[in-house]
């Protein structure tokens, strides 16, 4: 079962960006997961099981995931 991503989802990866940041924004999503670093603003597109495999945590959801519906 694929890894359930949401557009503005932020991760963080086990491996930093060269700008000194691990954590990223998601901005496509598809067979390729598209990426912006958060340090320095720099997209890059990953294969979508790389991204499953380099995740380290969730820092936030974005705002479609399902699991942070308020009550009416």
């Amino acid at each position: 079962m694929p890894l359930e991503l949401y557009l503005n989802d932020i991760l963080r990866l086990r491996k930093p960006h060269p700008c000194g940041s691990t954590d990223w924004t998601v901005v496509r999503l598809g067979a390729d997961i598209g990426l912006r670093c958060l340090g320095c603003g720099r997209r890059v597109l990953l294969p979508r099981r790389t991204v499953e495999k380099r995740l380290k945590t969730f820092v936030s959801r974005g705002p479609e995931y399902p699991g942070e519906s308020e009550p009416e």
